[in-house]
């Protein structure tokens, strides 16, 4: 971008620009060095460079710096040029130029290509895709190509590389999903109206309004601020550039997976925030518009980044399962294969691959472990006909029995991003279950790539192809392709029109991109999507905003149902409305409803009618969190924190704050725990609070062992180690006067001692004298991909190492992360190095440390 692109001298500027040729592809496994965009760089690369990389799809387009001798053109990347030897002799005589021909032949000599050599991977592939593509086509391309390198000429990326390989790796991403020749010329200049003096006038004049149009649409979706309002306010104009073209997300999407392979050279900072965007809009965009393909390497590729030590435990789970599953999955895909050829279906049977972010992924949603999800042996049948699907159905259900339930029918059926397959499950050899996938070639396209496929058929049609469609049910409809591609999108552009807070809008399509779906039928027979666990209140505004405002009651079925009753697949709902100019949504739906729509009229709502009351909603749910925590509710509320705290979080006042949390906009818990963190942690508020109290009321102290630590010059006092940070022999200290409570001792980067230095008065110098005798407190963290017997083995393995355990938490988040953390006493600290080497060796355990209150540098 322009920021970040590195201009060169004026010297080197007269030199001529390298060609960097962009391979058609590089071996599978962690992708290979690659010239960063502007806003990333190289594939990640944490824990050493011994990360496996998630396996890309598609080809991970190497571009590495021109080597003197540039390879021969259509010379994969990474192969050595072949080059003749020249032979000394005579010419050859007259009539010999067969003989020459078929030597040449054999030294490798070809004749030269009329395009530029840099483009040939790129052109094979177009003409792979198009055999009848024309030369005024690919002309046409490498014209795009040339106004592209010269514009960008002088460019480098933070690796050095020329900036002109990263629209040419992303154009060659385009093309293997089958797009277009103008998405094409629009990916190789999809840069050069932001960065350069290209304008788009000149580029409407050079290529025509079409390429015009989608590269003012990717540029626009490229003007990121950074922040989480500017965030959400690119995001809809996102949803309106889509809603003009949908090829501008699929140019973007490319875009953002070549920045996600190449992102080495960003600061940690900056690959985590891009990952993070990657992984809750991109990822789930790609999977709405079913490009499948694009959409599993770029959640393989940020969880890798996001959470590094998850991922290297579910990698050396998969490798340590992955020959047994090989073997069986070679056994069963040859009983497949041979029952299909004694029935004459001809088919193509895999295995399907496991992706490492879905692995994790139906840890979470499912809560089975990783045994029970990576050894589920999973295989796809590709046949030519909706005929042959149900055909090979028959043939599989015949050998091995079907497991009530797990049939699905999605050719009848399409599922929202145009995916259609037959899915069941059987048990299948040795009684271990089997899923299957069986769909035609054309529909395994389709699920791979989604609507870059459809745009392939699209221009097919326009072309004259006279295919016919034997993949698309009866009922479909000439263009049901077409209306449940779009139909979304409009629906995206009705929300983003309707909500005026940005941040509001980029939430609700967070949760839209990740829901699943019911199917329910109005009185007429109409069919409305809605997410899964929908009520009637959400059916009420998919019907319309003024229904849903004045919906008194529902009928399901023909029975009266409460309106927070679970709507299912099929049923039949009627919905009750009132004619009383009071009728009014209430606040309690917000508890309910499921589908965006519905949250965000409601809240529009409240926003308009009731704010005054929202106000005051705010204002005891804060105190009540409060309560929950023992806070000093008065001096919190009183003081300046609060203030701050909705100045940090862009509210213009307090009264905004609090009509937030009255909504149900702001976590009214979330709110304090800032508070608390304002103050100084939750142990620094505690502790004012006990100061604040009358010392009759405390309770007697109680002795304790030696503690290992003296005052200096001073004899006979009671010391304690501070729970909050659990100091240990080795870390810098010092000591605090309490009130009847002797010298408290605090890690000196304790993140209490801010306030406490507050009171110079009340510190004193102590300093580490352990005996024998002496116990220190440890607190230490365990996180691990949660399953049963866990904590049990964890506890067993601190046993073994002779610790006293005084207490233990365990909390599993919604992502099936167990974090456990345990307080335990020890005689020798240096013991600790030893525990947290046992426990790191219990199964699924990802990362264990010793957990104080110490600031972050």
């Amino acid at each position: 971008m322009p920021d970040e692109a590195q201009p060169l001298t004026a010297a080197q500027q007269d030199k001529p620009s390298p060609e960097a040729a962009a391979g058609p592809g590089t071996p599978q496994g962690r992708p290979q060095s690659a010239p960063e965009p502007p806003d990333a760089t190289d594939a990640p690369d944490q824990a050493g460079g011994t990360r496996p990389a998630p396996k890309a799809p598609l080809s991970n387009v190497s571009n590495t710096r021109p080597a003197a001798d540039k390879p021969a053109a259509g010379t994969p990347a990474g192969a050595s040029p072949v080059r003749p030897t020249p032979t000394p002799g005579p010419p050859p005589r007259s009539g010999s130029s067969s003989r020459v021909r078929a030597r040449l032949a054999r030294l490798g000599v070809q004749r030269s290509s009329p395009y530029n050599p840099v483009l040939e991977p790129l052109l094979r592939i177009v003409r792979g895709n198009d055999p009848k593509a024309d030369a005024g086509t690919l002309r046409q391309i490498e014209r795009a190509y040339q106004v592209a390198e010269r514009w960008h000429r002088g460019q480098k990326r933070k690796s050095g590389d020329p900036y002109i390989t990263h629209p040419l790796a992303v154009t060659t991403i385009l093309a293997e999903l089958g797009m277009d020749p103008a998405t094409l010329m629009a990916g190789l200049l999809h840069d050069t109206v932001e960065d350069t003096e290209y304008g788009l006038d000149t580029l409407r004049r050079d290529f025509g309004d079409q390429v015009a149009l989608l590269v003012d649409g990717v540029t626009k979706l490229d003007r990121v601020q950074f922040g989480e309002a500017a965030q959400a306010e690119t995001v809809r104009k996102m949803v309106v550039a889509m809603a003009k073209d949908p090829r501008v997300l699929v140019i973007k999407l490319a875009d953002r997976l070549h920045n996600m392979r190449t992102m080495r050279y960003l600061k940690r900072e900056k690959q985590e925030k891009k990952a993070r965007e990657t992984l809750e809009i991109y990822a789930p965009l790609a999977h709405r518009l079913g490009m499948n393909t694009i959409k599993w390497e770029l959640e393989d590729l940020a969880f890798a980044i996001l959470y590094p030590k998850m991922y290297d435990e579910i990698v050396r789970l998969v490798a340590e399962r992955a020959p047994k599953r090989d073997e069986y999955l070679a056994i069963v895909t040859d009983e497949v294969q041979a029952d299909l050829r004694a029935a004459r279906i001809k088919a193509t049977v895999t295995g399907r691959p496991k992706h490492y972010y879905s692995v994790y992924q139906k840890m979470i949603v499912r809560g089975r472990d990783f045994a029970e999800i990576y050894d589920l042996v999973g295989i796809r049948v590709l046949v030519d006909t909706v005929r042959d699907c149900y055909a090979a159905l028959g043939t599989v259900h015949a050998r091995w029995n079907p497991v009530p339930g797990r049939f699905k029918d999605y050719i009848a059926m399409p599922k929202f991003n145009m995916y259609q397959s037959l899915h069941t499950t059987v048990i299948g050899p040795s009684g271990k279950p089997v899923e299957l996938q069986i769909r035609t070639f054309d529909m395994h396209r389709r699920a791979e790539y989604g609507i870059a496929a459809h745009w392939k058929y699209k221009q097919e049609a326009v072309a004259g192809a006279s295919k016919i469609r034997t993949d698309v049910p009866k009922n479909a409809g000439k263009n049901q392709d077409t209306v449940n591609d779009m139909a979304w999108l409009r629906q995206l552009l009705d929300w983003q029109k309707e909500t005026e807070d940005p941040g509001e809008f980029l939430e609700s399509l967070r949760f839209d991109l990740s829901r699943n779906e019911v199917f329910v039928f109005t009185p007429k027979g109409d069919v409305i999507a809605l997410p899964a666990g929908a009520t009637p209140v959400d059916f009420a505004y998919a019907v319309h905003t003024e229904v849903g405002h004045r919906t008194i009651g529902a009928r399901v079925n023909g029975r009266l149902v409460p309106l927070e009753s679970t709507l299912d697949n099929g049923d039949l709902v009627e919905v009750f409305t009132s004619k009383a100019p009071g009728a009014a949504p209430s606040r309690d739906w917000l508890g309910f409803v499921k589908s965006p729509r519905a949250r965000n009229k409601i809240r529009a709502w409240f926003s308009k009618e009731r704010r005054d009351e929202a106000i005051e909603q705010g204002k005891d749910a804060i105190a009540r969190a409060m309560r929950k925590q023992n806070l000093p509710i008065q001096r919190i509320l009183t003081g300046d924190s609060l203030v701050t705290l909705a100045h940090e979080m862009r509210y213009p006042d307090i009264s905004s704050l609090y009509a937030a949390i009255g909504e149900g906009h702001v976590a009214a818990q979330g709110v304090v725990q800032k508070l608390v963190q304002a103050l100084g942690g939750e142990d620094a508020a505690t502790e004012d609070i006990e100061e604040d109290a009358p010392i009759r009321a405390r309770s007697k102290r109680r002795s304790s062992a030696d503690p290992g630590v003296v005052v200096k010059g001073v004899d006979d006092v009671w010391v304690k180690l501070a729970r909050c940070c659990t100091p240990v022999p080795g870390d810098p200290i010092i000591g605090f006067v309490t009130r009847g409570s002797g010298i408290s001792v605090h890690r000196a980067d304790c993140v209490n001692v801010d306030s406490l230095s507050q009171q110079p008065e009340r510190i004193i110098d102590v300093e580490w004298a352990p005996t024998q005798s002496s116990v220190f407190l440890v607190a230490i963290q365990v996180e691990a991909l949660d399953r049963s017997r866990l904590l049990s083995d964890v506890t067993r393995v601190l046993s073994d190492q002779h610790v006293n355990i005084l207490s233990a938490a365990v909390q599993t988040s919604r992502d099936r992360v167990a974090t456990s953390r345990f307080t335990f006493e020890m005689g020798d600290p240096k013991h600790l190095g030893h525990v947290l080497k046992a426990v790191r060796g219990v199964e699924g355990v990802y990362d264990v440390y010793r957990v104080t209150s110490a600031r972050r540098p």
